[in-house]
This record gives C-alpha cells, sequence and structure tokens, in this order.
C-alpha cells in the first residue's frame, strides 16, 4: 500500500518552488549536492518504498508513480514485464505547469527525475536508467539488474497503466 498518498488540494505551484530550489542547489553545489538531496528524500522520505526495492519488490514505486502522474494529468503508459518496468511520460504535469507560468524549467529540473530513481535503487536488485526524450517527456526504466535469490517474482509484476 501507498504510504505517501496526498488527497488534499492539489497546489501545482509547488514546481515553480522545486524549479527555484534545484536552480539554487545545482548552481552552488552542482549535480553531486542535488544528488545528495535526493538520495536522502528516496531512501529517507520516501523509505517504504526504498526499503520494498531493497527486498526485491517494486509494487509500492509502482504506484507511486501511477498515483501521482494520474493525481497530476500527466500524459504517460506503465508496462511491467518479469525484468523492467517503463513509466513512458509524453507530457510532464511539471514542466507544462512551469511553461504555462511563464517560467523556464532549470537545466537542473529533470535531475529530480533521474536522481531520486538512481536513489531508490542503491543497493537494491534494480537499477534505473532514464531517457529525456524532449521538454517534458522521458522513459523512466526501473530494471532487474541482478537475481532475485529464487524469490517469487510475482510482487514485482503489478500490470501496465496507460493514461490514454
Amino acid at each position: 500500500m501507498l504510504r505517501y498518498r496526498e488527497t488534499g488540494e492539489l497546489h501545482k505551484d509547488f514546481h515553480g518552488s522545486m524549479n527555484a530550489a534545484v536552480e539554487y542547489v545545482g548552481s552552488r553545489y552542482g549535480r553531486e549536492g542535488l544528488r545528495e538531496v535526493f538520495r536522502n528524500t528516496a531512501q529517507k522520505v520516501y523509505r517504504s518504498i526504498y526499503k520494498k526495492l531493497k527486498a526485491g519488490d517494486w509494487s509500492e514505486l509502482l504506484e507511486h508513480w501511477h498515483y501521482f502522474m494520474t493525481r497530476e494529468g500527466a500524459d504517460f503508459s506503465i508496462a511491467v514485464t518479469d525484468t523492467e518496468a517503463v513509466m513512458t511520460v509524453r507530457r510532464c504535469p511539471a514542466v507544462a505547469h512551469l511553461r504555462d507560468l511563464g517560467m523556464t524549467p532549470s537545466v537542473f529540473f529533470c535531475d529530480q527525475t533521474v536522481l531520486l530513481n538512481e536513489a531508490w535503487c542503491e543497493g537494491t536488485p534494480f537499477e534505473a536508467v532514464t531517457e529525456t526524450t524532449g521538454e517534458g517527456s522521458c522513459v523512466q526504466r526501473i530494471r532487474l539488474s541482478r537475481p532475485l535469490n529464487g524469490r517469487d517474482d510475482e510482487r514485482r509484476n503489478e500490470g501496465s497503466h496507460d493514461s490514454e
């Protein structure tokens, strides 16, 4: 079950604040500074997702992706096989909202996604690969990088979703 399920009013202006924050940290401390921030976020704030990934279970991460992308009205799909979960984002609601506000996304803006996924996979049987395919679009892959020592793989395979 997803521990982090916000149900109140959606405040998309949060993305403007995050844009300023990643620009500030990235400009002053570089990508390594951002990596540390998002490592702490992934492994401490979202620790239940991280713990499940360490145990070879990606179900909560997939639920997180689905819940928040749906909540924000993203154009996305999630496909799951035995060894890989792929989220294709055709229209990122955060980037779209920044553009609607007349803001330019920081050069570090998408590092939030890349570094959070990488940090979630540290010390787990998974690896994260994120490919930016355009402004506000990407393909995020979580791949099984080593065997699960004979564990039941069914808990990883949670099906698929398409927002269309």
